[in-house]
């Protein structure tokens, strides 16, 4: 079992963030901004979908893991801490899901 973790690829796409565009493809979508970035996240979000619905647990594997990474470029631009979102799920599991929806 691996010992990465989201906060370590919250660490890794910090630190690339600041590289130059040139050298790293989290540098170029920061340097695009948030629409560029999101609108990469919202194709992955597609890839994963697909892969999920065909059943390719290889390919939803990958796809999920591009998500991701997507996902923390985007919180990334928007200056929102990983521990944000950390927190929001903690808040969230203090309630059933249905109950969760309803509340919105």
């Amino acid at each position: 079992m691996s010992d990465f973790t989201l906060s370590d690829l919250e660490a890794i796409v910090a630190a690339r963030a600041k590289a130059s565009p040139d050298e790293s493809w989290t540098a170029k979508l920061v340097a695009h901004g948030q629409a560029k970035a999101a609108k990469k996240l919202g194709e992955e979000a597609v890839e994963t979908v697909i892969a999920a619905i065909s059943n390719d647990r290889a390919n939803l594997v990958a796809e999920s893991a591009d998500l991701i990474y997507h996902l923390m470029v985007v919180l990334k631009i928007a200056d929102i801490p990983l521990q944000d979102v950390m927190n929001e799920l903690e808040r969230r599991t203090s309630q059933s899901g249905l109950q969760e929806k309803a509340s919105r």
